[in-house]
């Protein structure tokens, strides 16, 4: 069995409740975008670990313990450092508009570069995954990152990358594409979107997109930029877009998009009504298309099945998904 590698720093997240008589009135969840990557790879039967740094006391036991039972492995984890990384969210709340981050000087943050064996860490590994979050964080987490993807390309192993883009963490340089940039080359999936794509590697976009109202304007947008990013990044062979948008009756509209051997392929449309949490959608898209593209399924059931998966995730209280091949499966064939 082929196994992933996730790198990046977990968090817990801490949410309120409606406040009851005599009931505790915050939830608190396991959170992080690559945690959330490894521990949906692990329900859809993908072997995976997860590195990161986590501070060696009894809550970092649990969590490991946690992670273990889920099928996630963390023979990688670096024990370090005194603090492990909170943020704030409330239900159902947007994570780029009102996320609050409690995260300075944690254990992930306090990572310095040499100090992690990649060549070990690498062993028996055939993807590696990461997102744009880590670099964000400070240039030693950048450098790291670009420690890794080197190393990573020497060894014939996947690298992928979500495009996520946090503005609350970009505060130690004034250009992240300069960082993106240098990231980029060892790249072989690109998972994002236009905007994060325009914000984070520079590549334009329609500035009047939204003016138009039209679903093929953002699906020309998704081929122009994605034959972009593979016309500046020749290692990256394919790129995945996804459109979540609110609509006035208070749904989300949900639909995706996967550049590859020249086809922009497009997802089904979804309607979601019932919005639980929207934590850790993109995070299910990522290992969807990780999970397929292992099992050498075809693009267009790659894409489809990571579409469901990301719109299974809207509907699940927490950060983590639940879901199994089986109900994304049952999921997508409602769809139809």
């Amino acid at each position: 069995m082929k196994k992933v590698l996730c790198f990046g720093e977990l968090l817990l997240r801490i949410s309120p409740f409606i406040v009851e008589t005599n009931k505790d009135p915050f939830a608190i969840y396991l959170g992080g975008a690559e945690a959330n990557v490894a521990r949906a790879l692990s329900h859809f039967g993908i072997g995976v670990q997860y590195c990161s740094a986590l501070p060696d006391n009894f809550m970092t036991t649990r969590i490991m313990q946690f992670l273990n039972d889920s099928k996630v492995g963390t023979d990688k984890m670096i024990l370090s450092g005194d603090r492990i990384g909170l943020y704030y969210l409330d239900h159902g709340a947007d994570l780029k508009g009102a996320v609050v981050y409690d995260r300075a000087d944690s254990s992930f943050a306090k990572l310095q570069t040499g100090t992690i064996d990649w060549d070990k860490v690498f062993e028996g590994i055939d993807w590696f995954n990461f997102s744009a979050i880590s670099p964000a964080i400070n240039q030693n987490l950048a450098d790291i990152c670009l420690e890794a993807v080197k190393m990573a390309i020497q060894k014939n192993i996947m690298v992928s990358v979500d495009l996520n883009y946090r503005s609350r963490l970009w505060k130690y340089t004034t250009s992240p594409i300069a960082v993106m940039k240098q990231l980029l080359p060892y790249c072989n999936l690109v998972m994002g979107n236009i905007w994060s794509a325009n914000t984070l590697l520079g590549i334009a976009i329609d500035e009047d997109i939204h003016e138009k109202h039209s679903k093929q304007s953002y699906l020309d947008q998704s081929l122009a930029v994605s034959k972009e990013i593979m016309l500046q990044y020749p290692s990256c062979k394919t790129v995945a877009n996804t459109f979540r948008f609110d609509t006035e009756e208070k749904k989300i509209k949900y639909y995706t998009t996967l550049y590859h051997n020249n086809i922009n392929y497009q997802s089904p449309e979804f309607n979601v009504e019932q919005i639980v949490d929207r934590s850790g959608s993109g995070d299910c898209f990522m290992a969807g298309l990780i999970y397929g593209i292992l099992q050498e399924h075809q693009p267009q059931n790659i894409l489809n099945f990571a579409t469901a998966a990301a719109v299974g995730k809207l509907q699940e209280k927490g950060d983590g998904t639940r879901q199994n091949v089986t109900s994304v499966n049952d999921l997508l064939m409602k769809n139809h």
